[in-house]
């Protein structure tokens, strides 16, 4: 471990325990948590079953699109967040759109596939360009912003292995179902896709988890610009009330200098006769 690692920056931190709760918990915010891998890999799961069964697309397109609006519908109900319940029925309007239009089952699965090469690349050039998506979405979300970019390397490291994490295993994903779409039938592909949906997820999740929890604590610089304006505050509150003493003493000096000012003018001035 480097010094960097045993000893954060200065400024605002918080303790170890209260770091990793705090990293657990969006965590599970930025990515769905239990929820959001039910809510964009059980569709899939259903078009694959019922175009196994039945070989209708458009039965399976809409089994499947069904089933996301409901559970998009459940969430609304129970006042959390839509945020993936509404990735989820995107992905598979554009991919049942896609399937039935093309005639192909295997189209089904395309806008996803898509999206996960693309959101590989992504984590691999923010990771080579030093600006790590993982740190880019977290930060926020933990209140350290940007500052571990500049302020706090140790976490600045781990954000870039994170980020690597993901774009590699994520990668690695796409090299295993391209393949089955250009050269394999719909129900290896279908398959394949819900087998890969939610273990390299939790892969990347626990990676993640691993390189923060070893990481420094997260400079809370929202708690920092709070403390920074309290204390501007604060002194402009004491100056106010130091100005407020001051006055009083100015003009009874001021009045003594023009008094003294005035005797020695007449006291200058010639007797009259």
């Amino acid at each position: 471990m480097t010094p960097d690692d045993k000893t954060p920056p200065t400024g605002h931190r918080r303790t170890a325990a209260d770091s990793r709760a705090a990293a657990d918990t969006a965590l599970l915010e930025a990515f769905g948590g239990v929820r959001g891998m039910v809510d964009t890999t059980v569709p899939g799961l259903v078009f694959v079953l019922m175009y196994t069964i039945k070989r209708d697309i458009h039965l399976a397109a809409i089994a499947a699109l069904g089933l996301s609006v409901l559970l998009g519908l459940a969430r609304l109900v129970r006042k959390e967040t839509l945020k993936h319940a509404f990735s989820g029925v995107f992905g598979v309007a554009f991919g049942a759109i896609f399937a039935m239009m093309s005639g192909d089952a295997k189209n089904f699965y395309l806008p996803g596939m898509l999206y996960t090469l693309g959101l590989a690349i992504a984590y691999i050039l923010s990771a080579i360009f030093r600006f790590p998506l993982i740190g880019v979405l977290l930060g926020p979300m933990l209140k350290e912003n940007l500052s571990w970019r500049t302020r706090n390397p140790g976490r600045f490291r781990a954000y870039t292995r994170s980020t690597w994490a993901w774009g590699l295993i994520l990668l690695a994903k796409s090299a295993v179902l391209f393949p089955l779409y250009w050269w394999g039938d719909a129900t290896q592909l279908g398959w394949v896709k819900v087998a890969l949906g939610i273990p390299p997820f939790l892969l990347c999740v626990y990676l993640t988890w691993i390189f923060l929890a070893k990481a420094p604590p997260p400079i809370d610089v929202i708690a920092e610009m709070e403390a920074e304006e309290k204390a501007e505050r604060d002194r402009e509150r004491a100056k106010a009330e130091a100005d407020k003493i001051a006055d009083p003493l100015l003009s009874e000096w001021t009045g003594q200098i023009v008094s003294e000012a005035r005797t020695e003018s007449a006291d200058r001035q010639p007797p009259r006769h």
